[in-house]
């Protein structure tokens, strides 16, 4: 799998608002950290059973985050970073994931150290018609009057290859990759946090 993190906070680079709500389109955020039944609301959950199972795990006890937004589609536009893999068309996917650790939220060299460590581990991986990327961004977490500038990591999925279902069924496993790998982070986070602790 392609892995790779870039760094975009530019005055005219994407931002996030957390918690977010959409007045034209009805969209809002649903915690599901804290209620994983509201899981059934979010459509695309509905309509890619892969995707209902990364965002369940994402904001399962076990994960160091939690997610905020999220889309996935079919398409036959292709750039030329697609080229490496020959294919026809690609599935793919992004979901926004921001830290549950307050401090965590606010720390550039949290975020930063923790997508490197994502990028070396699907590195790892076995070869698959895949490429995951990771944008750290800016995100300004609103809470009551007061909102603070902190972090957030988008993240996007592509799997390669000559109709839809191969490029879907590529895409989901590439999928349940990611999930180990920064569910074996968190846990490796979790660890050395109790040893401190002790």
């Amino acid at each position: 799998m392609e892995a790779d993190f870039a760094v975009e906070l530019g005055p005219d680079d994407e931002t996030l608002e957390f918690p977010w709500s959409d007045e034209s389109s009805g969209l809002r955020y649903f915690n599901l950290k804290r209620q994983p039944e509201l899981l059934s609301e979010i459509e695309e959950a509905r309509v890619f059973p892969e995707l209902a199972e990364f965002l369940r795990a994402m904001n399962g006890a076990a994960s160091l985050l939690e997610t905020a937004k999220c889309d996935a589609w079919h398409t036959d536009k292709m750039n030329v970073e697609d080229e490496i893999f020959g294919a026809a068309c690609k599935f793919g996917s992004y979901v926004d994931l921001v830290f549950v650790d307050d401090s965590a939220r606010f720390s550039f060299a949290e975020i930063e150290g923790f997508a490197d460590c994502l990028v070396t581990l699907l590195k790892k991986v076995p070869e698959i018609p895949a490429s995951a990327e990771f944008l750290i961004r800016r995100c300004f977490f609103r809470g009551g009057e007061q909102t603070r500038d902190g972090f957030y990591m988008t993240f996007y999925l592509f799997g390669y290859g000559e109709d839809e279902d191969q490029c879907r069924q590529r895409w989901g496993i590439a999928l349940t990759l990611v999930q180990s790998a920064i569910l074996q982070l968190s846990r490796a986070d979790s660890a050395s946090t109790g040893s401190q602790r002790a």
